[in-house]
């Protein structure tokens, strides 16, 4: 699906890209809450700061935000500065917290990223490290769709108009040589755009064919007897492409830099415990969802949507431009210069101390 790297040049606005803000769809509304760990008696701040506020919504695909809450990771890094977490539902809320300074670093979809950095004109966040691939799927009603070719005339969800989902359903539709209104949905495919909350439902009742969602939607929609039809992952080179940043206020980065080193190294840390650890990770992720949304996932939803999810250091720069690329062509973004919304130096220092790999930005870092 995705094409070589074009460099987007020429800022321009974003009339409907702004909608790709809510990639996740669930509200907007945050809350805070304690994590597992205490702070250590007579532990030293980190360049004398009383917190690190950190954003990060209650879903599987910010894996690393929630194993490393519970585990008390990001904790441990930060020593006498207390992790002070808040949870968010959609991109907006998170975004807008981020402006504000209600948060300093967050964990946050690709779109939103986009989105805040050029409305900013590229004055405010900057994208500092990955944190997951994959866990997108095309999953259908097996009853009337045995084939891609079979997804012609029927009904698809996506979360919402312009998000992460929403432009790669549309690029794979024109992929195939179908023509479908990006604004409407209507077209040789009908796409629908539907909350994940009631995407569910929406197939129960037989509203919608399928749904080309992220997890743990996909795996939902499954448990009700959908099968999966498409992984996003297999039209990607080497099955990867980002689906959760880390991104950071610029004026946070700039007047603290060890502590964002800090949070970076808790979250390559927390990303080598997963890896180590998969089952108790799974386990810590769930734990750390009953207690931020009182309702953990139920095994049947959580184990393949755990396995289908990747988490990563990398923030795959080239697949963020693409993904960018692809809302340029389906005429929901007009071209944004993305040069700059990358830095990755604080990651990649704390990668060579940890005998990891640098991380590659693309072309797209600070200059």
């Amino acid at each position: 699906m995705p094409a070589p790297r074009t460099r987007l040049a020429a800022l321009a606005a974003l009339p409907l890209f702004a909608l790709a803000l809510g990639a996740c769809g669930y509200g907007s509304e945050a809350s805070d809450t304690d994590g597992k760990a205490k702070i250590a008696e007579g532990a030293e701040k980190i360049e004398g700061l009383d917190s690190v506020k950190i954003g990060y919504f209650p879903n599987l695909t910010h894996a690393t935000a929630l194993v490393g809450n519970q585990e008390g990771l990001f904790q441990k890094e930060l020593g006498g500065t207390e992790a002070k977490y808040s949870q968010f539902n959609a991109g907006p809320s998170e975004i807008e917290a981020l402006n504000a300074g209600s948060i300093d670093i967050g964990w946050i979809g690709p779109s939103p990223a986009i989105n805040g950095y050029t409305k900013s004109q590229g004055k405010n966040l900057r994208i500092i490290g990955g944190s997951a691939s994959g866990g997108v799927k095309l999953v259908v009603n097996p009853k009337k769709i045995k084939s891609q070719d079979d997804v012609k005339g029927k009904k698809i969800a996506t979360p919402q108009l312009g998000n992460t989902q929403d432009v790669a359903f549309l690029n794979w539709i024109a992929e195939k040589g179908w023509k479908v209104d990006a604004q409407s949905g209507k077209g040789d495919v009908s796409v629908l755009r539907t909350d994940n909350k009631i995407t569910p439902d929406a197939y129960k009742s037989g509203s919608i064919d399928g749904a080309w969602v992220p997890e743990p939607t996909a795996s939902k929609l499954v448990a009700e007897g959908a099968k999966v039809l498409l992984d996003e992952a297999d039209l990607w080179p080497d099955k990867k492409f980002v689906i959760t940043n880390i991104i950071v206020r610029q004026e946070f980065l700039k007047e603290h830099p060890k502590a964002v080193e800090a949070v970076l190294r808790g979250a390559v840390k927390t990303n080598a415990w997963i890896a180590k650890n998969p089952e108790k990770a799974k386990a810590s992720a769930n734990a750390r969802l009953k207690a931020d949304s009182g309702k953990p996932l139920p095994a049947e939803v959580l184990d393949p949507a755990w396995k289908s999810i990747r988490t990563t250091n990398d923030p795959l720069a080239a697949t963020l431009d693409a993904e960018a690329d692809h809302a340029v062509k389906a005429g929901l973004l007009e071209k944004p210069d993305l040069g700059g919304i990358y830095d990755l130096g604080p990651l990649n220092k704390v990668l060579k101390a940890e005998g990891e790999s640098p991380v590659d930005d693309a072309g797209l870092g600070v200059k």
